[in-house]
């Protein structure tokens, strides 16, 4: 699956249910949650049951987020979810565990840290059965410690921990949203980072964002060639029984070559996940 750009999409809002399918983004997230006011909820289930049968949105992902487990509105939410074949993904806010009623939804599951209990428990909940992303809610992880969304969105410490036990674990890490709608570059300046950490993509809420994040988090053909170019030279050499190599005045290793060996993988990944893309990959 890939998840370069995931886009909040409000569930009560038809139009912007309907611009979401000529959007780019890798993957969408129609939001019950945060997006919608209370009043708006039953509504919003309407609303996007009805699009949700009529609309076509071809291979991307389709997650909905629900509201936090335990409230008034999550198991209707939930039913929603487990009656649309065309959703694959449920998106669980404020995450501390992974219940029984989300496993047995039989959806892939993209918890979101959102809570300091969250974060302390972020191993055990990427081990729940269904698990296959996580990201972070960096707005409400800052309000349940009483910091500001700007230094917690932007924190090393919390982006590695998370980053690290999905790497562990084997789920995809995806970084959090960036709320300057205009700030662009802040918005590109933010998906290097987390690119370069190790993630696999951004969340995002405007769709000012996704060519960014497309762009961010896939391989450039100078990348990819580089990468061939390891391969093809560190091959040659094994036959030769020599471990390590010279290649334009660099030291070529083992870490080398497994490294060009995935990024080739990821641009091959791409190009065959992206027919409704116009992004090509020299793979």
């Amino acid at each position: 699956m890939i998840r370069r750009s995931q886009l909040f999409v409000p569930g009560n809002d038809e139009a912007k249910i309907r611009k979401s399918v000529v959007l780019k983004s890798d993957s969408i997230i129609f939001d019950l949650e945060d997006a919608v006011p209370p009043g708006e909820k039953s509504g919003a289930r309407i609303t996007l049951r009805k699009l949700l049968s009529e609309l076509d949105w071809g291979k991307r992902e389709l997650c909905i987020r629900i509201n936090k487990i335990g409230s008034k509105y999550s198991t209707e939410d939930i039913s929603l979810v487990k009656r649309q074949d065309n959703v694959e993904t449920i998106v669980v806010p404020k995450a501390e565990q992974v219940p029984p009623e989300i496993i047995k939804a039989n959806k892939a599951i993209i918890p979101l840290i959102e809570t300091a209990k969250g974060l302390l428990n972020v191993e055990k909940i990427l081990r729940a059965k269904g698990v296959e992303a996580v990201s972070i809610g960096a707005g409400d992880l800052a309000n349940s410690v009483g910091g500001s969304v700007e230094a917690y969105s932007q924190n090393l410490y919390i982006k590695t921990k998370i980053l690290i036990a999905a790497a562990a674990i084997g789920v995809d890490a995806i970084d959090c949203v960036y709320f300057e709608l205009k700030n662009l570059e802040g918005f590109r300046r933010e998906a290097i980072l987390s690119r370069e950490l190790g993630y696999v993509g951004k969340q995002v809420v405007h769709p000012s964002q996704v060519e960014i994040a497309n762009e961010v988090y896939s391989p450039t053909q100078a990348e990819v060639d580089e990468a061939r170019k390891i391969v093809e030279a560190y091959d040659s050499s094994a036959k030769q029984k020599i471990g390590a190599i010279r290649l334009d005045e660099k030291l070529i290793d083992a870490v080398h070559y497994r490294k060009a060996k995935a990024l080739i993988e990821k641009a091959e990944e791409i190009s065959e996940a992206i027919g409704f893309s116009d992004r090509k990959f020299p793979v």
